[in-house]
């Protein structure tokens, strides 16, 4: 009986070990990609996380992104009234939790006496999630993007280093400012302008030699991609609303046409589990 037992205790840790080595094969593949603008692989980026029947900017919405296989995590910032970063993307509580109120006026634990709540009604035993409780999930599993509603540069920058290697994460806003102040205090830190004009693509590229560049599709043109990508950058582009609804639809052929065969090569979406596949059938993610 003891020698199957510790056959069977020695399988278990086995299967353990295989399941953490395939995640973080999958991080490093990821970051194979993310790291080589010649790569034609397209990284699938779950817009607060995999939120669609969850509760967005959770804890929750992060475990099932991690769990369907997506390369990227947005995650939204803000600073409550004591210093504490929290996922949040509304200055308010009032839309994604039980409370009301201002993130900039509260301290953390009034904050924390309220649960996270869907756009249903649904209400989670989850309170509001600290930075650092997110980067502890994330950590050697999942890239992250930091999507800065706060400008509490110091406050982000130090939660990263004490928690997640640099490498895994990259800093998003259209506050070029904002970015120089990320730059000034970490000059290795990866950057993620938002442009709205080849123009301004062109100036972003020159000012702070990004490894992304965020882009609409209003101006996403074969001389938009040839430019961001000569630069050693890659291209990131949204399908949130329009396109995440064509492919909730089934519709994966517009989305196809309009926004991959163009040359994107990283997609942010509600719709992460649905794009994975597609592009999975078409040989086109790592």
């Amino acid at each position: 009986m003891k020698i199957f037992k510790f056959l069977g205790i020695g399988m278990l840790s086995l299967l353990m070990s295989c399941a953490v080595s395939k995640i973080a094969g999958d991080l490093e593949d990821t970051l194979k990609v993310f790291n080589n603008s010649n790569s034609k692989m397209i990284l699938v980026a779950a817009h607060r996380g995999a939120h669609l029947d969850n509760f967005e900017n959770s804890l929750a919405s992060t475990k099932n992104a991690i769990e369907i296989g997506v390369d990227i995590i947005e995650v939204d910032l803000r600073t409550t009234k004591d210093g504490h970063l929290v996922l949040m993307h509304d200055s308010k509580i009032d839309r994604t939790t039980t409370g009301k109120g201002r993130v900039e006026d509260m301290t953390l634990a009034e904050i924390r006496k309220y649960r996270l709540k869907s756009p249903s009604g649904k209400i989670s035993e989850e309170p509001v999630p600290t930075f650092e409780e997110f980067l502890k999930i994330t950590k050697g599993k999942i890239m992250v993007d930091v999507d800065m509603k706060t400008d509490n540069v110091e406050g982000i920058l130090t939660t990263v280093e004490e928690n997640v290697p640099d490498r895994e994460v990259f800093y998003f806003d259209n506050d070029y400012d904002q970015l120089d102040s990320i730059k000034a205090l970490k000059k290795s830190a990866q950057l993620m302008p938002r442009a709205y004009s080849y123009q301004m693509a062109d100036s972003a590229i020159a000012r702070f030699k990004p490894i992304v560049v965020h882009i609409d599709d209003d101006f996403y043109t074969k001389e938009v991609v040839e430019l961001i990508n000569k630069n050693k950058a890659k291209v990131w582009i949204n399908t949130l609303g329009t396109y995440d609804e064509q492919m909730g639809k089934g519709h994966m052929e517009i989305v196809y046409e309009e926004i991959l065969k163009k040359g994107a090569n990283i997609i942010q979406t509600d719709e992460p589990e649905i794009l994975l596949k597609f592009l999975r059938s078409k040989n086109l993610h790592p």
